[in-house]
């Protein structure tokens, strides 16, 4: 029998919707939130809320904006160009602080909401070298906030160690694979579905499921 409560962190993206529809199977009862910090495109705050309404689940909006004037990126200017790290150098996409906040406000918010379960999609196998998305970084911060809100938290990450196309079988196992490939938002040009194409969001997530598709994984 299912029990317990998880909170998942939920950007409306592929990795964030299948860890969504992962907790839907794990737990008794689940609730999400997205952080608007006032990304790039506000089509990706419209998206998650599209699909937790679908999916008849609580969604909560967090106003994260002072991490936009902080942390100036590809993702919260749109003077600045979106591209890959050159020179051993994090990519334009790097928002400094990002999930440090998010994971610390997520613990917060799950003892509000009796939550000891937090989910989130961050990935060290797929990953574009973002320090915050590294295990040791994820089990780190647990620690922390478990000390910090005296709570008991646990942090599943069910994509940590899975590439983009064991994340498109994951989807597939959970019967998501048509919703999440048709409704989530993984383009840095807010194109929701197939994106863009040419973003390295967008090449990640097409590799992977062409990889997929083929039977590779």
């Amino acid at each position: 029998m299912k029990k317990d409560k998880a909170l998942v962190v939920f950007s409306g993206g592929q990795d964030s919707t299948t860890c969504l529809f992962w907790a839907i199977k794990e737990f008794a009862e689940v609730e999400a939130v997205t952080f608007d910090y006032n990304q790039r495109h506000k089509t990706e705050i419209e998206c998650a809320k599209e699909i937790t309404k679908e999916l008849g689940i609580k969604h909560h909006i967090l106003d994260m904006s002072l991490l936009n004037q902080l942390a100036p990126n590809a993702l919260t200017r749109t003077d600045i160009e979106v591209k890959d790290g050159e020179d051993g150098e994090l990519p334009s996409t790097f928002v400094p602080g990002r999930n440090l906040l998010f994971m610390s406000f997520a613990g917060v918010l799950g003892s509000q909401v009796h939550a000891k379960h937090i989910v989130t999609g961050v990935c060290e196998t797929d990953f574009s070298g973002y320090p915050d998305c590294r295990d040791v970084f994820i089990k780190s911060l647990n620690v922390t906030l478990n000390l910090s809100l005296d709570q008991n938290f646990v942090i599943h990450t069910p994509l940590m160690w899975l590439n983009k196309a064991e994340t498109w079988k994951l989807a597939d196992e959970l019967g998501a694979f048509d919703f999440v490939k048709e409704r989530t938002l993984t383009c840095y040009n807010g194109i929701i579905a197939d994106g863009c194409g040419v973003c390295p969001a967008c090449k990640l997530r097409k590799n992977g499921l062409d990889e997929f598709l083929k039977g590779a994984v």
